[in-house]
């Protein structure tokens, strides 16, 4: 089992990965420039959760350390308008223009929405719900590469069955993450070859 600190390492990096690769396209240029890149960064929980919203946090600590970049934080936002209006702020009175709304409840219909009444702003989500040619050219997403991890932790799982049965508790089957994460989790079952049926449960199952 990983410990305490092994799993706060795996979140920094994960976490840290995700965004400075999102960083990479939507910001870059402006990071070398004379004015300071203002990114704003949004968690729907606290920030020190031990969990998804203290990875965001990492990744927002990495770039704070990069030169000509300004971050911004709001933590224990919830997934309704008034994101919108944190959104909103971030932009008018910090100048941002470069946010991550990183909650899955964000996306639509709050950054969509900001997406278009601020179209000179880069909006990052992170999750698979990004459509390229259906979504605003300002918007767009990044997930960190959790499939090995959970295809890992699936063949420990079997092998540690007493039962030969797995459950796994998942997120809804509606964006392309999940369903990374859903297949990863059956790949690790098969390939551990001692569990005879597992079932996933989820919002949308």
């Amino acid at each position: 089992m990983i410990d305490l600190i092994g799993r706060r390492e795996v979140l920094k990096r994960l976490g840290v990965a995700g965004a400075l690769g999102a960083l990479a396209p939507y910001g870059a240029r402006s990071a070398h420039a004379a004015d300071k890149l203002v990114v704003g960064v949004i968690y729907v929980g606290p920030r020190d959760d031990y969990g998804y919203n203290q990875a965001q946090a990492q990744a927002a600590a990495a770039m704070k350390k990069m030169p000509g970049v300004s971050v911004v934080e709001q933590e224990k936002v919830p997934e309704t308008t008034d994101v919108q209006k944190t959104m909103g702020s971030m932009i008018e009175q910090d100048g941002a223009t470069l946010l991550f709304p990183t909650s899955f409840g964000y996306f639509d219909p709050h950054m969509l929405k900001m997406a278009e009444k601020y179209p000179r702003v880069r909006f990052a989500h992170c999750g698979g719900l990004w459509t390229d040619g259906k979504h605003p050219k300002n918007t767009g997403s990044y997930f960190g590469y959790i499939d090995e991890c959970l295809y890992l932790s699936g063949i420990v799982a079997g092998h540690a069955s007493k039962s030969k049965k797995l459950g796994f508790i998942a997120a809804p089957r509606c964006c392309v993450t999940s369903t990374r994460s859903h297949s990863a989790r059956a790949a690790s079952i098969r390939r551990s070859r001692r569990c005879s049926s597992s079932r996933a449960t989820g919002p949308c199952q």
